[in-house]
C-alpha cells in the first residue's frame, strides 16, 4: 500500500519501519511535525525534552540500553546538542542511533542559514541526505542499520522542502527488533581521558571503514545520460531541481551519503563527462572535497552560497530555459504578522511607548520586533535574553537596569533561559526579565512544553510551577499579569524597573489560537466618533485597518481581545468586555 507523505511523515514511518522505541527532540521548524507523527505510533516512546541536548541525550540513554533511539531537531538545535553529539562519536552505540536535523535554507523561520554538513565532518560522524519522502523513509531506516553495523551515531539531514513536500510511499511492516543486551564496557563509554585517548583511533578507523563503504553503497547512484557534456554532482532537494530542469539529459552523481564523501567514485564519474558541476545549496561541502581530489568544478563560482535554490536558478546558471519554471504572475509578500488577540501585543505596545531597551528571544514573540510596535532591539538564540539583559546591565555599571528588560517565552525559558536566571541572581544585577506564558509553544505550532501540564500526546503531565521556579532560582521579587490589561502591564513594568533587586513578570494568557480558547464576540468602530488618529493601528492587529479615513475592524479575524478599546480615547471602539 502507497501513501501520500510529507517528508516528515516519512522519516517517522522508517522510524516505526525499522523498530525504532524510543524518540526525544525538541520542536523546531522544519523538524518538528518528525516527533509528532512518530508520536502516532502507540509501539515508539516519544517525548518533548525541554532542549535538544536533553533530547540527545536520552536518545543516547536509550541506545545504551540497546534500544534504537532518535532525537529531532532543527539545525541551530544541533547547535544545544553538539556538547553530547561530539562524545557520541567516540563512545559509539549499543543500539542504533539517528540524530535527524532539519537545515533551513532562504530562513523562512531561522536566525541562521548554517550548513549542518560541516558537523558531520567534524564529529567525524556518517550524514544521511535524503532528496524526497521515498529516500526519506528508506534512509531513515537504513541509518539504524548503519548506525549498529558501524557503532556510531548517523546523522540524517533534511531540510525545509524535503521536510514539507509530499510524494507516495510504500508502507511496510514494521521489523521485530529486540534490544540488544547491555553490557557494562568503561573503556567505551565512560568518557574519561584515559579512556578518550584510546577510543580517537577507533573513530578514524571507523571514517576509513565508511569511506569505503560510500565507494559503491546504495546511497550513492550515478545516472549516465548518452551526451556526456555535462555531468553534475548533487544531493538533497538540489538533486530534484536539477532533475526537473534536465530530465535524463545531463549526467548526475546522487550523493545520499554526503559524509563521509566517496572518492573514487568521484574521480570515476569526473573522468567520463566533459564538463564537471557540483550543485548544492549552502556551502561549498562536496565542491571542496572535489577540490581536494584535484577537480576542478565549477560551483560557487556560478551559483549562490546565500539562500535557497530554485528550478529557475538552476537553469539561468547553466544555461538552460527558464521560462516553465518562473511565475507569470509575481507572488506577493506576506510579512510575518503576531495573530489578531495575540497576548504578547499588549505587551510590546507598553515596552515601545515606554522606550524600554529590549533583549529578545526565540519564539512568535520575536515579531514584536516588526513595526508598529518596533518593540526589540536584539535576538540571538534561545535563552539569550535572559543572559544578555545581565551583561548589558553590568556593562553598563548598572545605569540602564531601570529601562532594560528581557523578553523570552515560557518554552524557550525551560529550553535554556533558566540558567541565565540563576546567573542574575548569582552575581548580581537588578535586571527585569519578562516570561511571556502563552501556555503552549506557539511559534512551531503548539508543542506542549513543560510549563503546560500536559505531554506530547495531550496526557496530563507534571506542571512546572514558574513563579516557584523563579523563586528557587533566587528572585525574590516574581509577579503574574494580564497583558490584555495596558494599565496593569504598565504599572507592573513600572515598578520592577525601579526596584533594587533584580525581578521577574509573567506575562500570562493563553495563545488566542488555542482550541479552548474561545473568542468573544468582535468589536466594532462608531464611525461617527472616530477621529481618525490611528492610535488604534500603533499596535499592529491585522484585525484593524483604515478605510475610507476611519478605523474598521474585520469581525472575522478580531477575537475580542479589547486591547484596541483601551488605546482609543474618543469611546468610539464598541464591544465586549476588554480584559476577563
Amino acid at each position: 500500500m502507497k501513501k501520500m507523505m510529507l517528508g516528515n511523515e516519512a522519516v517517522a514511518r522508517g522510524f516505526y519501519e525499522a523498530g525504532c522505541k524510543v524518540v526525544s527532540s525538541y520542536p523546531g521548524t522544519p523538524s518538528t511535525e518528525i516527533t509528532e507523527y512518530a508520536a502516532k505510533y502507540d509501539e515508539i516512546y516519544c517525548e518533548w525534552a525541554p532542549n535538544e541536548k536533553v533530547g540527545l541525550e536520552v536518545a543516547f540513554g536509550a541506545s545504551l540500553a540497546g534500544s534504537r533511539a532518535a532525537a529531532c531537531m532543527k539545525h541551530v538545535g544541533l547547535n544545544v546538542a553538539a556538547d553530547p553529539l561530539f562524545t557520541m562519536s567516540y563512545t559509539g552505540v549499543n543500539g542504533g542511533l539517528v540524530v535527524c536535523v532539519a537545515d533551513d535554507p532562504g530562513m523562512h523561520s531561522s536566525q541562521n542559514e548554517q550548513d549542518s554538513r560541516h558537523y558531520a565532518e567534524a564529529a567525524k560522524l556518517p550524514m544521511l541526505e535524503p532528496s524526497d519522502s521515498v529516500e526519506a523513509k528508506e534512509f531513515a531506516k537504513l541509518a539504524f542499520e548503519l548506525s549498529e553495523k558501524f557503532d556510531t551515531p548517523v546523522i540524517f539531514r533534511t531540510c525545509t522542502r524535503i521536510a514539507h513536500s509530499q510524494c507516495a510511499v510504500e508502507l511496510l511492516a514494521p521489523v521485530e527488533i529486540a534490544n540488544k543486551p547491555y553490557e557494562k564496557q568503561p573503556q567505551k563509554y565512560i568518557m574519561a581521558p584515559a579512556n578518550a585517548i584510546r577510543r580517537h583511533p577507533v573513530v578514524e578507523a571507523r571514517q576509513a571503514a565508511l569511506t569505503e563503504y560510500a565507494e559503491d553503497c546504495p546511497l550513492n547512484r550515478v545516472e549516465y545520460a548518452e551526451n556526456r557534456a555535462l555531468g553534475i554532482i548533487t544531493s538533497g532537494t538540489s538533486y530534484q531541481y536539477v532533475k526537473e530542469v534536465f530530465g535524463d539529459s545531463v549526467s548526475v552523481l546522487k550523493l545520499g551519503l554526503v559524509n563521509p564523501l566517496p572518492k573514487k567514485l568521484i574521480l570515476d564519474f569526473a573522468a567520463r563527462v566533459e564538463r564537471l558541476v557540483v550543485v548544492e545549496e549552502l556551502d561549498p561541502f562536496i565542491e571542496n572535497h572535489c577540490r581536494s581530489l584535484g577537480l576542478n568544478p565549477d560551483g560557487k563560482n556560478i551559483f549562490p552560497i546565500c539562500g535557497e535554490f530554485s528550478q529557475a536558478l538552476i537553469a539561468k546558471a547553466l544555461g538552460a530555459p527558464t521560462a516553465d519554471f518562473i511565475p507569470t504572475e509575481p507572488v506577493p509578500v506576506r510579512p510575518p504578522v503576531m495573530c489578531a488577540g495575540c497576548p504578547h501585543r499588549g505587551l510590546f505596545y507598553v515596552l515601545s511607548k515606554k522606550k524600554v531597551t529590549v533583549i529578545g528571544d526565540i519564539g512568535c514573540y520575536t515579531l514584536g520586533s516588526a513595526a508598529p510596535l518596533a518593540a526589540i532591539d536584539s535576538v540571538l538564540c534561545m535563552g539569550a535574553s535572559v543572559s544578555g539583559v545581565h551583561g548589558f546591565n553590568k556593562a553598563n555599571g548598572g545605569a540602564s537596569e531601570n529601562k532594560t528588560v528581557a523578553v523570552i517565552g515560557d518554552s524557550t525559558f525551560m529550553h535554556s533561559g533558566m540558567t541565565g536566571l540563576a546567573n542574575i541572581a548569582y552575581n548580581g544585577t537588578n535586571s527585569t526579565v519578562i516570561i511571556v506564558d502563552n501556555s503552549i509553544t506557539g511559534m512551531t505550532g503548539h508543542q506542549q512544553n513543560p510549563t503546560t501540564g500536559y505531554n506530547i500526546k495531550g496526557d496530563p503531565a507534571t506542571k512546572i510551577d514558574l513563579e516557584a521556579l523563579c523563586r528557587a532560582l533566587g528572585i525574590n521579587r516574581v509577579r503574574v499579569v494580564d497583558p490584555y490589561d495596558l494599565v496593569a502591564t504598565e504599572a507592573a513594568i513600572t515598578e520592577e524597573l525601579a526596584a533594587d533587586e533584580p525581578s521577574v513578570i509573567i506575562s500570562r494568557r493563553p495563545c488566542a489560537l488555542l482550541k479552548y480558547v474561545k473568542a468573544k464576540p468582535a468589536f466594532t468602530v462608531d464611525s461617527e466618533k472616530c477621529r481618525s488618529c490611528k492610535m488604534c493601528m500603533k499596535i499592529g492587529c491585522p484585525a484593524i485597518s483604515m478605510k475610507d479615513g476611519k478605523a474598521k475592524i474585520d469581525a472575522t479575524l478580531c477575537v475580542g481581545c479589547g486591547v484596541c478599546q483601551q488605546m482609543c480615547k474618543f469611546d468610539s471602539i464598541l464591544g465586549g468586555e476588554s480584559c476577563d
